[in-house]
């Protein structure tokens, strides 16, 4: 998996619709037991080259009841977006990621791994990609049991979504329980 990780970090197939240029991020094992899919890489992770160090991964880990050493060791967890780049800002938030990488890359990381890790789908980019379904995230997320053991399906942590997660209490409530009973269950804690 080194050389294909290697690849992939010089990656520049996007570059030209990128604003701050190619910066591929991506940590993976191949005994990577979770996989965090999710949008793309945001500014400040383009920046500091290392994927949910903000607010978005601070409430993430919340979310996974992990501390930063369990969660950036790529033997637990593999950060897989489908955008590896930071794509560029919209007027609503983040632009959605480039519709090349997913496509160019994932399935050949995915081979790579020894065990059938679960996939946690971050937000409905990632959702849509792996489950091919026409539901909404609310839906999804609502019937988050029907797609275990292979998926848990999350809305996005971002601090942007906070109007989402006060309209649905029962995420925090009913889904959270379950989603840190699965991630200790992984890991073996």
């Amino acid at each position: 998996m080194k050389g294909l990780l290697t690849e992939i970090r010089n990656c520049t197939v996007c570059k030209p619709f990128l604003p701050l240029g190619a910066n591929p991020i991506i940590s993976a094992s191949p005994k990577s037991k979770i996989i965090l899919a999710s949008q793309a890489p945001g500014r400040i992770a383009h920046e500091k080259s290392i994927a949910w160090d903000d607010p978005s991964g601070r409430r993430l880990r919340e979310w996974l009841d992990v501390d930063e050493e369990l969660f950036y060791n790529a033997d637990n967890f593999a950060i897989l977006p489908l955008g590896f780049c930071f794509p560029g800002k919209s007027k609503t938030g983040d632009l959605p990621p480039r519709p090349e990488c997913a496509p160019l890359w994932h399935q050949q990381v995915v081979e790579k791994f020894d065990e059938n890790p679960l996939y946690i789908l971050i937000g409905n980019h990632a959702q849509s990609y792996y489950l091919q379904d026409k539901l909404t995230l609310t839906k999804r997320i609502q019937n988050f049991e029907s797609y275990l053991p292979n998926y848990f399906v999350l809305p996005h942590p971002s601090p942007v979504n906070h109007f989402w997660i006060n309209k649905n209490k029962w995420f925090l409530t009913d889904v959270i329980p379950h989603l840190q009973l699965e991630i200790k269950r992984r890991l073996q804690l």
